[in-house]
């Protein structure tokens, strides 16, 4: 059953509407974006998974061996069920739109899987993503909409590898927006605000 394969809350949204899927990050759970969520996308159905590996009791979506040093093998068996999971609620509600939202962590999974799975989300909100490798995209990301978000001064995710990602993405046919602002690895409100103009022109032009 690929629909509970992970912990998870729903928070039900308008029938057809769209569906957003939000990704916690280290040490966070399924409720900490929920509310957020509802805020970006009023209408949307809300579905929120627990990360299934602990790092010391911390939540995570795959495992690591050291701060920006990745278990590649459990990132691919995460990606592998994280694409499962959201192919199954999606078949079983045949949303409008399908949104993602990921922080740190939680964006990195998603991320993952967007590389994988290049036509299963409409768009994708990823804040402070840190892509440590050459992602290998399996497929066009071309009429898909991503928004990176990131902090100049973020220790976590070295703005480079922002620009990097940004670059891959672009070079994969992604409609790529980045959002930055001075500060380090927390989200601040423009970053919100940029999330919520994204979702609302794709939620809109679906």
């Amino acid at each position: 059953m690929s629909k509970d394969s992970y912990i998870h809350k729903v928070l039900p949204g308008s029938p057809g509407g769209p569906m957003l899927f939000v990704f916690h990050g280290t040490g966070g759970d399924e409720s900490q974006l929920l509310s957020p969520g509802r805020d970006l996308v009023p209408q949307a159905t809300i579905i929120s998974p627990r990360g299934d590996v602990s790092e010391y009791g911390a939540a995570r979506f795959f495992r690591r061996t050291g701060e920006g040093v990745y278990d590649m093998d459990d990132l691919a068996r995460g990606t592998s069920k994280m694409a499962a999971f959201v192919k199954a609620h999606v078949e079983a509600a045949k949303p409008s739109a399908v949104l993602g939202l990921g922080y740190s962590n939680g964006a990195n999974i998603l991320a993952s899987v967007v590389f994988a799975e290049p036509k299963l989300f409409d768009a994708t909100v990823l804040m402070h993503p840190l892509i440590p490798f050459e992602p290998q995209v399996q497929g066009s990301l071309t009429g898909r909409h991503i928004l990176l978000t990131a902090g100049k001064r973020d220790p976590i995710c070295p703005p480079n590898l922002t620009t990097r990602l940004e670059a891959y993405l672009r070079a994969d046919g992604a409609d790529v927006t980045v959002e930055w602002h001075e500060g380090g690895h927390e989200v601040r409100p423009n970053e919100i605000e940029a999330a919520r103009r994204l979702f609302a022109g794709v939620a809109q032009g679906v």
